[in-house]
């Protein structure tokens, strides 16, 4: 009897351990949108005519991959699927956020042609001019 109780037990915590807290979930998605706003701005407003030759484009998707800390900064992964004549093209975006005063804001940028593993070190190469903010498209209820 002891040992069905202990692994009912057992089981119920690692059911409730395994399942993600509603704030992992908010948080998550705050920054999928984020991330998704941001890059779409990026891209339109500024020269990114020079990823594809000048020619025009239509963004269709733009997904997140990853997130990850390293140090004090955050480092935001994804794709970018766009449309461009005739035929689908990739674009491999990494944003780096660091928290000033509370806020995240974008300190690093990079846009490629072709995936990569980013790292912090490697993002500190690309320094970003704030054209896009990276909460203009979040509201933010605190």
């Amino acid at each position: 009897m002891k040992k069905l109780i202990i692994l009912s037990f057992i089981f119920i915590f690692t059911f409730i351990i395994s399942k993600p807290l509603p704030a992992d979930d908010f948080d998550f998605n705050r920054m999928e949108m984020s991330f998704k706003n941001f890059i779409k701005c990026e891209l339109t407003r500024t020269d990114a005519f020079n990823h594809f030759n000048g020619k025009p484009f239509k963004i269709t998707m733009v997904d997140l991959f990853d997130i990850q800390n390293e140090s004090d900064i955050k480092i935001l992964t994804g794709a970018v699927e766009c449309f461009v004549v005739d035929k689908n093209e990739t674009l491999y975006a990494a944003v780096g956020l660091k928290s000033i005063m509370g806020k995240e804001q974008i300190a690093y940028y990079t846009i490629r042609k072709k995936d990569f593993s980013i790292l912090a070190t490697e993002l500190f190469k690309f320094p970003y001019k704030e054209r896009c903010k990276w909460s203009q498209y979040w509201i933010d209820i605190d």
